[in-house]
Parts: C-alpha cells; sequence; structure tokens
C-alpha cells in the first residue's frame, strides 16, 4: 500500500504518518508546491499511490491574505487531482481534508451538526474550503474521493498560534496570567491521535462521494479548559479578554454529529479531554 500524503511535515502530518507507517502503509510526503502543476504531476507520476491522504494546506482562519487562501486550497487540491488523473494503477480511496468551519453558525437549539446541514460559512477560509470540496465533485467520475470534515481537535506538536497549545505553553511556563478573545464560544477540542487512526480507516471503510464529520460531539468553552488545567497543573490564572483577540462573525457553537462516521468506521474510543492536555502539558515541558 502506497500512500501519499500531503501536508506530512504540519501538526497533522507528523503524527499520522507515523500512525500510517505502523499500519503497513509505504509512507511518500508529497514534496512539490502545490501551487507548481508541473511539479505535481511529475511527482505523483513517479509515486504512482494507492492511497492518497490530501491535508496540506492554508489551516488559519485568521490568514490575511485571502487569495493565498484560494490558491492554495481550492487551485492547489485542483492540481493534486489533475496529476492523480493521470496515475496509471488504479487509485483507491483519496481522502481530501475539509473543514468543520464550512458549516458556520448553522446550530439551532444546541443541535450537533450532521452532514445534511447546509454550509454557510462566514470567513474566507471557510469559503475555500467549501469551493474545494464543489471542485473536487467533479473528478468523482475519474477518482475515488472521501471529503472528511475535521471539527477542533489538538495535541503534542500544535502550533501555539491557536489558543489550546497558547494556554497549555503559559500553564506550564508558570505564567500567572493570559490574554485571550471570547472565553464563552464552545469548540470539540480532539485529540490528534484519535483524527490521525480516523483518517486511515476512512482510508479502508469511507465510500466514494460521502462527507463524513471527524467530531466527537463534545464541546467546550474556553473557561473549561481553563478550569481543566488548574485541576492538571495545580495553578492558578488570571485570564482577561483582549477585544483585539474576538473575532468577527466567530461562531459560538461548532459541535458535530459522529453518528455516520462511525456507521461506517465502527465505535471511536475518543480520548478524554483532560488527557489530552495532560499529554500536551507533559510533553511541552520536555
Amino acid at each position: 500500500m502506497r500512500l501519499l500524503l500531503t501536508g506530512s511535515d504540519g501538526f497533522t502530518g507528523v503524527h499520522l504518518s507515523k500512525a500510517a507507517s505502523n499500519a503497513g502503509y509505504e509512507v511518500f510526503p508529497l514534496k512539490s508546491d502545490l501551487s507548481d502543476a508541473v511539479a505535481i504531476s511529475e511527482e505523483v507520476t513517479r509515486i504512482a499511490p494507492t492511497h492518497v491522504i490530501h491535508l496540506a494546506g492554508i489551516s488559519a482562519v485568521t490568514h490575511e491574505d485571502q487569495q493565498e487562501l484560494y490558491k492554495v486550497n481550492l487551485f492547489g487540491t485542483l492540481n493534486l487531482l489533475d496529476a492523480l488523473q493521470k496515475v496509471s494503477g488504479p487509485i483507491q480511496k483519496i481522502i481530501l481534508a475539509s473543514s468543520a468551519n464550512v458549516y458556520g453558525s448553522v446550530i439551532k437549539g444546541g443541535d450537533s451538526i450532521g452532514e445534511d446541514y447546509c454550509p454557510m460559512p462566514v470567513n474566507q477560509y471557510a469559503m475555500s474550503k467549501l469551493a474545494m470540496e464543489y471542485m473536487a465533485r467533479s473528478y468523482l467520475d475519474q477518482l475515488p474521493i472521501v471529503i472528511a470534515r475535521p471539527f477542533n481537535y489538538t495535541g503534542v506538536g500544535h502550533d501555539n498560534r491557536f489558543v489550546i497549545p497558547k494556554i497549555v505553553e503559559h500553564f506550564s511556563n508558570g505564567k500567572s496570567q493570559i490574554e485571550l478573545g471570547n472565553l464563552k464560544v464552545e469548540r470539540e477540542y480532539n485529540d490528534v491521535r484519535n483524527v490521525a487512526q480516523i483518517y486511515l480507516d476512512l482510508l479502508q471503510k469511507g465510500h466514494k462521494g460521502e462527507i463524513y464529520n471527524i467530531a466527537s460531539g463534545r464541546a467546550y468553552s474556553l473557561e473549561v479548559v481553563i478550569d481543566l488545567l488548574r485541576n492538571i497543573f495545580g495553578q492558578s490564572m488570571h485570564v482577561s479578554v483582549n477585544p483585539a483577540f474576538v473575532r468577527k462573525n466567530d461562531i459560538p457553537v461548532l459541535s458535530g454529529n459522529p453518528e455516520k462516521l462511525e456507521r461506517c468506521i465502527g465505535k471511536i474510543h475518543w480520548h478524554e479531554l483532560k488527557d489530552t492536555l495532560a499529554w500536551m502539558l507533559t510533553n511541552s515541558k520536555k
């Protein structure tokens, strides 16, 4: 099994590459720039993968260069799919990583989001991912594409530009105060180890043309996260809200329904958030 993995040196890619190797895949990291269609085509032809997981892209909602979001997330994926069409051997499955951000503010009455919810993106990052999804569907006659919409997740190696590793770093460094944005927004904070395994499960069991939430259905406010870290670390921390960190059009609650995913791959035994945070704290001290 020859797995072409884009974004292999990123946060998710590092964990997924290790898990895939342990599962018996021969992992081939994509080295070409996604914007270089010729280089992508030559590299993909040379690798001749049997499986593909496409993680590479811009993942920050706050990314300032909006044109680059589309250049990488949309047109970079188009270049990859064009190249995969030319592979001589059969490709068994292609997983494209989209984002739960495509749903926007669609939750009513506290319900978790199912794949049948109509996407309502509220920022250019989410729009670029949704455009990628629609573009990719035009290749379904030629390629066995599955789309994954991961909800928020974290773990060891997550960049401290993101809020959970930022908070963990403050606790680990013994800081007594921290500035954050909206403390009330609720997000899933799943474990990257679970997410890596789910990608591998979808490689084997995901159905062509389907969309799957990578979600646990468990959402937490930052207030809850901070309380958990206080208990784990045995240290108090003063938290203040910096208006500059409060995003416009922030989604109040973002939590997914995992039922379709679990019907496909089976029951998922998620790491508890407190265990994920403890894992991150332990590794931040090394």
